[in-house]
């Protein structure tokens, strides 16, 4: 099954969290905090204007972003978590 984000949508897969510190101490699962770093796995066509056009998205398929922690609806496709957010919520584009 495949999910296609529709208008200024997209579909963000978090990377994995941190099993360790810096240290060398491991995380238990209830003190780690959801990773606000991600890959776009899809995106929409873009944002409607009043007038009728569409402004396609900043972003594309395989940028990493930052967004915001409580950013995004939580979601479950064939056993994988991903985030499905507005454009707008994105903070920023990672550059490598």
């Amino acid at each position: 099954m495949q999910v296609r984000p529709l208008h200024d949508r997209v579909l963000v897969k978090r990377f994995n969290e941190e099993e360790r510190t810096k240290g060398g101490l491991f995380i238990p699962d209830t003190a780690k905090e959801k990773p606000i770093q991600g890959e776009i796995i899809a995106v929409g066509q873009g944002r409607i204007g009043e007038d009728g056009t569409v402004r396609p998205l900043d972003v594309k398929k395989g940028d990493r972003v930052l967004f915001g922690k409580y950013a995004g609806t939580e979601i479950k496709v064939e056993g994988e978590e991903f985030l499905m957010m507005r454009e707008e919520d994105i903070l920023g584009v990672l550059m490598t």
